[in-house]
């Protein structure tokens, strides 16, 4: 059980990420995308479904969005009205606390008693960007109002390049109750590496235990949504992004080059003692990457031997 894995600190977590259907649709059209959801997802080998709060992050860069935003259903309706009976396995939503005023957040902590639930908080995409709550608010709610929900944390290997205090951040949020946490897509390796390198020093020295470690990793089937990618703060290192621009089947690549970014976290985080996990994430809409997607899953569970 997820459950039991997250509690027991555990690793070999493996995840399918998504985002729910454009909020445009009509409830014959949902019915219609979720038995597809619902087709694709039922026999595949994972502990949990994450579903994605999608926010607009214009607010974050001066560069041109390479695609519009379009509003998606809220993940906790989609689950509840559309795929929770049919599937039968947890499913994490992830929650951009910023949208909700206090007493909207309230309910809906509310709402969440009485079984096991898994969320993953997600704050404002900059501080530019205005909210009516902060993580640190939603956290001190959480706790107050239903501090049963299992609780997980966004972790970004990219920030740690840059400022190498992203394990700090992981412990503060470890400290304010998440007890798994899923990194943004991983393409540098290395950024990765260091993390994870920092993430065991200060446990040691600390004398703090350790919660998973789940990677994100996404195929990318155009030059178009690899400069998405980007444009989402995901770091690419150049050399790669011109492997995979140069690439006769990017799709192809991307695939093998997720697979082998992830095989080497896994050993290298296993050698360590650190719980390793995986979320294979697939927010495409065209069959081939969706096919390519779960078929990187299959991949990483033989990589796990699930």
């Amino acid at each position: 059980m997820l459950k039991d894995k997250i509690k027991n600190r555990q690793g070999d977590i493996l995840f399918y990420g998504m985002t729910p259907p454009k909020a445009k649709h009509t409830k014959d059209e949902l019915k219609s995308i979720a038995a597809k959801h619902i087709e694709r997802i039922k026999d595949l080998d994972i502990d949990g479904l994450v579903l994605y709060d999608i926010q607009d992050e214009s607010d974050r860069t001066d560069m041109k969005r390479p695609f519009p935003f379009m509003e998606t259903l809220d993940p906790c309706d989609y689950a509840k009205n559309y795929l929770d009976a049919p599937l039968h396995i947890p499913v994490i939503i992830y929650k951009a606390v910023g949208k909700y005023d206090k007493d909207e957040f309230k309910e809906w902590l509310e709402n969440r008693k009485g079984r096991d639930f898994f969320s993953v908080f997600v704050g404002a995409a900059s501080k530019q960007t205005k909210v009516t709550i902060g993580m640190k608010e939603a956290y001190e709610l959480k706790k107050k109002v239903n501090d049963d929900i299992i609780l997980g944390g966004i972790m970004i290997p990219e920030r740690h390049s840059i400022k190498r205090d992203e394990h700090l951040r992981v412990f503060s949020k470890i400290d304010n109750g998440c007890e798994f946490f899923v990194s943004q897509c991983v393409y540098d390796l290395m950024g990765a590496k260091r993390f994870l390198d920092d993430y065991l020093a200060y446990s040691k020295e600390h004398n703090k235990p350790l919660a998973p470690i789940i990677f994100t990793i996404t195929p990318c089937g155009s030059a178009k949504t690899l400069d998405f990618m980007k444009w989402l703060g995901i770091n690419i290192p150049e050399h790669l992004e011109t492997r995979l621009k140069n690439s006769e089947n990017i799709l192809e690549d991307s695939v093998k080059l997720s697979r082998d970014i992830f095989e080497i976290l896994y050993f290298y985080g296993k050698g360590k003692g650190i719980p390793i996990g995986c979320n294979v994430e697939s927010v495409a809409i065209r069959k081939e990457e969706i096919d390519a997607s779960i078929a990187l899953l299959h991949d990483i569970s033989k990589i796990m031997e699930r």
